[in-house]
């Protein structure tokens, strides 16, 4: 036992323990290139547990975050070029791949002469829809060439917008209802609404575009009818008080640019054909500014205050008195 002890005790000396400077390194993978160690986090980190979670977690994205990120990049950079994701830069659709859609064909001609503070501004010629919109057609015609009792002649152009010009019409009371009347003309505004509601059916997109002609047949922007008490035979009730009045169909628009704010209230009987820049003309008369963003006029609108409707009718309206002096139809 005792010589036993001795070998034991006397070999131990020659066992050399491994130190971290040196690691042991295999001979076949000593001519193998060694990657730089890690940093330790025990050196770079306090002992505390959040500062260690903090410093655990940047230095796993610093290691996996370039081979993580750079599929995702690319995905991303694949996306925004596709076709699928570029809008659409063109003008608003009219044909929308349908055969209804296409461009129309005027059947009629009409022209305006406009007259600017007294001065002649020029001609504009209208080819008229007659085939897809009918009741629209016949509604302008009738109005141009004087067939309905009543005409265009003599009538003030009433709005002036960035994208369009907009034509007061005919009054539906006074001397024009009952010139209307006496030919026996309709200028109710329900054909003009089915009419309208048929051509957004059948051709959705864009339909008010530069050069088109409309007639406005709703306005969108009509408050619903206020609840008001009314004395009747003693009794007091309930009754609706209409704020503002429905279009009388005999108003028309100018687009002088593209205007899908109009699809909501204005149905397209025609084109331009001649005289664009009498129109592009109009559209630079002054006008009364507008003050819907006023607070008082913002209250007064709320609560449907007449007052508000008579201001609002009185924006954008032209300086000076801009006029169809004449007007027809031509062969």
């Amino acid at each position: 036992m005792l010589q036993r002890q001795k070998v034991l005790n006397s070999s131990s000396p020659h066992i050399l323990p491994p130190t971290p400077s040196s690691p042991i390194i295999p001979p076949k993978l000593q001519n193998l290139p060694t990657s730089p160690p890690y940093p330790n986090l025990k050196q770079t980190c306090k002992l505390s547990r959040r500062e260690l979670a903090v410093c655990g977690n940047s230095s796993l994205l610093l290691l996996l975050g370039t081979p993580v990120l750079e599929p995702f990049n690319v995905s991303k950079a694949g996306a925004e070029e596709s076709p699928s994701n570029k809008k659409d830069e063109g003008r608003g659709n009219l044909s929308d791949g349908s055969p209804e859609c296409a461009d129309e064909v005027p059947n009629k001609r009409a022209f305006l002469d406009i007259s600017i503070d007294g001065q002649p501004a020029g001609r504009i010629i209208i080819g008229l829809y007659g085939d897809s919109t009918p009741d629209g057609a016949a509604r302008f015609s009738s109005l141009v060439s004087g067939t309905a009792g009543i005409s265009y002649r003599r009538k003030e152009f009433i709005k002036i917008m960035p994208n369009y010009v907009q034509h007061g019409g005919v009054r539906s009371y006074g001397v024009d209802a009952e010139l209307a009347n006496r030919t026996g003309s309709n200028l109710a505004v329900e054909k003009l609404i089915q009419e309208w509601q048929r051509s957004n059916e059948k051709c959705p997109g864009t339909k008010n575009l530069a050069g088109t002609v409309s007639i406005v047949v709703r306005d969108p922007s009509k408050p619903p009818p206020k609840p008001k008490l009314v004395a009747r035979k003693g009794k007091l009730e309930i009754d609706q008080e209409e704020v503002g009045k429905d279009p009388n169909g005999t108003e028309f628009v100018i687009a002088t640019k593209d205007s899908p704010e109009l699809d909501a209230s204005a149905l397209v009987v025609g084109r331009v054909l001649e005289g664009m820049e009498v129109a592009k003309k109009i559209g630079q008369v002054k006008t009364v500014q507008e003050n819907t963003g006023s607070p008082y006029f913002r209250v007064a609108k709320l609560i449907g205050d007449k007052r508000a409707v008579v201001a609002e009718r009185g924006f954008n309206r032209p300086y000076s008195k801009v006029v169809i002096t004449n007007c027809g139809l031509l062969e």
